[in-house]
């Protein structure tokens, strides 16, 4: 089997892995993520989950931004077991509940710095 070419960013909780203020502004905190996302040149679909007070995001070329109607991760859920079908999929979360719901799609799991570079040490 291929690689997974699809990328399931778990928007809350990746904004959410860095305290830099994001709780005072959701969906800038989420717009800037997505913008960092844009930037990526790995070759894969890029769906940005996001919810709550995040909600408005538009997507951009590169990055389709997914508003949840509900959990985020219920949404985020939904979409690794439509993968499941076509290769699978990468999950970027820390969510340890979250993983093992996607895991058993088939989902592959990485963490927020996969996406977040200034968390690296």
């Amino acid at each position: 089997m291929d690689e997974p070419n699809v990328l399931i960013v778990d928007g809350a909780n990746v904004v959410g892995s860095v305290p830099d203020g994001w709780w005072r502004d959701r969906r800038g905190a989420a717009e800037r993520l997505r913008d960092r996302l844009a930037l990526r040149d790995e070759g894969e679909d890029i769906v940005l989950v996001v919810e709550g007070a995040a909600r408005g995001v538009a997507s951009v070329p590169g990055v389709r931004v997914d508003e949840a109607p509900g959990s985020g991760d219920d949404r985020i859920v939904e979409l690794a077991a439509a993968c499941a079908e076509r290769g699978g999929c990468v999950v970027v979360t820390a969510d340890r509940e979250l993983r093992v719901r996607v895991r058993a799609y088939g989902a592959q799991c990485v963490g927020p710095r996969t996406v977040r570079p200034e968390m690296r040490p």
